[in-house]
């Protein structure tokens, strides 16, 4: 069985093969925040280090991603609390079963995470993906590489979206309660990057009401669902966001307006094909959240 030590390794050598095959000539600039979703999750796995460095080379301003809380308290990268069936083999390559969310990331140690493998198998909504042995990444490595990357090849200093995943049946089961949660990745980030390149996001309004009257400091963006019920949202939260960031289908122009002049940033999420970002950036929002940042238009 290959070890952590030498998955890691494989891990740093696949990086620089993904720098070979996709040279970083691309580096496109944009007068709109270009986010790359997970990464650049429609090109590489999702929430990788590789996912985060190709969306670097392809000229994104913001770097999107996802954290969960190992038992041993590391905060790593990841869209769900668990070894996510879709996307993720055992230690052993073999399948996770479909409905099983037993591989709880809160209930394992870093250590345990890393012996699975994230990136190997193909996912059926991203045929484009390249695919390697991949493991979930500690915030601070992303950080100290993504940094690094952007310096070394004369890059714009990125700007990093990271989104608390939590839920009220998850408090103390898939993760830490709110506060603990919370506490553990502001410190994080401001001992690491601080805040002038950094906001934090969640569905959870928990999340936001806690940061905002806990670190006032802290950067703010509301995630919804429905574009459409962003007063009743702002009247649930009690304060107005830096950001809105709504699922792109709701959004029209007179919502967009409305939302500026309550003094918010407007950057709807997924939004995977150029017609779609073409229409959103026309009605003046003011970044997009896309899994292909490699199809964002030059403007």
């Amino acid at each position: 069985m290959i070890t952590k030590r030498l998955q890691i390794q494989l891990e740093k050598i696949f990086v620089l093969a993904v720098l070979t095959i996709f040279p970083f000539s691309v580096h496109a600039q944009f007068s709109y925040d270009l986010q790359g979703h997970r990464g650049s999750r429609g090109l590489m796995p999702e929430n990788t280090i590789p996912a985060m460095i190709k969306a670097l080379d392809l000229g994104v301003t913001t770097l999107e991603m996802d954290l969960a809380i190992t038992k041993d308290g590391k905060v790593i990268l990841s869209h769900e609390p668990f070894m996510n069936p879709v996307i993720c083999l055992t230690p052993e390559g073999e399948e996770i079963a479909r409905d099983d969310h037993s591989f709880n990331i809160y209930q394992m140690t870093y250590e345990e995470v890393l012996a699975f493998d994230c990136g190997s198998k193909v996912h059926p909504g991203f045929p484009q993906q390249v695919k390697f042995f991949a493991t979930k990444p500690l915030l601070c490595d992303v950080f100290e590489v993504a940094e690094k990357y952007a310096k070394d090849m004369g890059l714009p200093s990125p700007r990093y979206n990271i989104e608390i995943k939590s839920s009220p049946e998850g408090d103390g089961v898939y993760h830490p309660g709110i506060a603990e949660f919370s506490d553990i990745v502001v410190k994080l980030i401001s001992n690491s990057i601080g805040w002038e390149r950094v906001n934090i996001q969640s569905f959870d309004f928990r999340v936001l009401k806690y940061i905002h009257e806990t670190y006032p400091e802290v950067p703010l963006a509301m995630l919804v669902e429905n574009a459409a019920n962003y007063q009743e949202d702002l009247e649930d939260l009690g304060f107005v966001p830096e950001f809105y960031s709504p699922y792109f289908l709701a959004l029209n122009q007179e919502i967009v307006e409305i939302l500026h002049q309550k003094g918010m940033k407007v950057v709807p999420w997924t939004v995977n094909t150029k017609e779609q970002m073409e229409k959103l950036l026309d009605m003046g929002v003011y970044g997009i959240i896309t899994d292909y940042p490699n199809l964002a238009p030059k403007r």
